[in-house]
């Protein structure tokens, strides 16, 4: 399959899924997210000035909501990655609730036990970091309103 067809494929897939979670308080109701926390998180492109919009499986700490930019051990950071990165002012949807954050890219001791904790409880992160050379990106979603 080409890079295309992979593509239209994928946004295809989260366009079903957010539609899905928007029809039932933020939760999937199909597919191989059934069961497990996503939440929307919204972002605006680096280069287009676009908001974009992405299904990430999360995990809590405290108040935050911390995601990992894994795109499945890949060798390059997910687009949604750059997106915040470049503005960190985002948009996050959970079990029906909207509000706006603020995306942190943690490092170091931080950063290994936020990874932990979610590959504790989805393993399949731990398999995404062995496919890969580089470290995946852990972000903590500080709630700003």
């Amino acid at each position: 399959m080409s890079n295309t067809r992979e593509r239209t494929s994928w946004d295809t897939f989260n366009t079903d899924l957010i539609a899905d979670m928007r029809a039932h308080d933020g939760q999937p109701t199909s597919g191989p997210f059934l069961g497990r926390p996503v939440l929307i998180l919204t972002t605006v492109g680096a280069k287009t000035g676009q908001r974009r919009e992405t299904p990430l499986a999360y995990t809590k700490d405290g108040e935050r909501y911390v995601v990992i930019a894994s795109m499945g051990g890949a060798p390059n950071n997910p687009a949604w990655y750059h997106n915040l990165a470049a503005n960190p002012e985002v948009t996050v949807e959970v079990l029906g609730e909207r509000f706006q954050a603020r995306a942190r890219v943690t490092e170091g001791d931080e950063r290994g036990r936020l990874f932990r904790n979610q590959a504790d409880q989805m393993p399949n992160f731990y398999q995404y970091q062995e496919k890969t050379s580089r470290q995946l990106p852990v972000i903590a979603l500080e709630r700003t309103t």
